[in-house]
């Protein structure tokens, strides 16, 4: 029903600029009526940190920033979502426009800057959908003018470890002034420490362990990917989200005038650069530390070679501006046709079979 949806909406979805066409897609799925989607094939059920999910195929944060539409969001066929980043205090973001869609490339720039409602109604979504199905993470990140981001995500840990099924600690954002600098290895160790001491503090009294994971930057180099791996290792980091949206812009691109727009560019043109990095991080991480991958999943085969690539789980998001809802059964579909292909029983046989390679470019 929703693909057919996308089919009769996206011409007028279209005439819209991207920030109005976004919000068209969050109404719809906050007010369509909510159907429980068709259960997966056994063999795409995935565990990480502690989690069972029906199947590895995520939607990223970003989407539903605010959490407003949950439901209708796992009822695409979903096996979690990801909601936010939320921050502490309400903000509005940078000024408009700061979303572009350049559809010859397939691909999104964003510069959002964490625009967010804050904790208290992403903690009122969370708490009613308390007893609903589904797996739901929330991305936290930091308010703009803060004087202690590493107190920012205490704060939304804190308030949020209890009623969510992972928290990811955004710390690349390409959209929040010197966000990125917090990948330091002295930084990094200091606020996943604060984070995780919020995290116990908050279910001290919950039989409950929630997961906390830690999203970096496409545009790492290896010393500054070693010394993340260092920190999440040392410190007990639950997995890393790999990645986020590049600062880059690849010769390739088609849409000339568009790319020069600032933000973070996503969709097809980052699937080399995140792939890579993603297969890197494996090599250094290997089976102590699951790993989502992140970045231009646009069809079955590049959602294969991410898991290839050191995948556990996958998200996206871009692609779904220009493919539609269908491109969830279609992954799923070509990830059980893969699977019966080389034999194998599930996902975690074939996460990092190729990585070597991958890495190498």
């Amino acid at each position: 029903m929703m693909a057919l949806a996308f089919r009769l909406a996206s011409p007028v979805a279209a005439l819209l600029d991207a920030e109005r066409a976004h919000r068209l897609a969050i109404t719809a799925l906050r007010l369509f009526p909510h159907k429980a989607p068709s259960p997966d094939v056994p063999k795409l059920s995935t565990n990480a940190f502690g989690l069972s999910f029906p199947n590895p195929v995520g939607l990223a944060a970003g989407f539903d920033k605010d959490g407003e539409a949950i439901a209708g969001c796992l009822g695409l066929g979903f096996g979690f979502v990801e909601v936010g980043g939320v921050t502490p205090l309400p903000q509005p973001g940078n000024p408009r426009p700061r979303l572009f869609r350049l559809p010859a490339d397939e691909a999104v720039i964003n510069r959002y800057g964490f625009n967010s409602a804050g904790i208290g109604p992403m903690l009122r979504r969370l708490d009613a959908r308390r007893q609903g199905s589904g797996l739901v993470g929330v991305n936290v990140g930091v308010n703009k003018m803060s004087a202690d981001r590493a107190g920012d995500y205490a704060t939304c840990i804190g308030a949020l470890a209890g009623n969510c099924d992972f928290i990811t600690i955004n710390v690349s954002s390409p959209n929040t002034p010197g966000l990125r600098g917090l990948q330091g290895r002295a930084a990094l160790d200091d606020l996943v420490a604060r984070a995780l001491e919020a995290r116990a503090r908050a279910l001290a009294t919950q039989n409950k362990r929630t997961p906390l994971l830690v999203k970096i930057a496409p545009d790492l180099s290896l010393s500054e990917l070693d010394d993340i791996v260092a920190v999440a290792l040392g410190r007990g980091v639950d997995g890393l989200v790999v990645a986020n949206s590049t600062l880059t812009r690849p010769a390739s691109l088609k849409e000339g005038k568009l790319a020069r727009e600032s933000g973070g560019l996503s969709g097809h043109p980052l699937f080399p650069l995140s792939t890579r990095l993603l297969a890197a991080t494996y090599l250094r991480v290997g089976n102590r530390l699951p790993l989502i991958g992140v970045g231009g999943i646009d069809c079955p085969e590049a959602a294969w070679k991410k898991i290839n690539a050191g995948a556990t789980l996958l998200q996206l998001y871009t692609a779904l501006v220009f493919k539609g809802p269908a491109l969830i059964g279609k992954i799923k579909r070509g990830l059980v046709a893969r699977l019966d292909r080389d034999g194998l029983g599930g996902i975690a046989e074939a996460v990092g079979r190729d990585a070597a390679n991958i890495a190498r470019g």
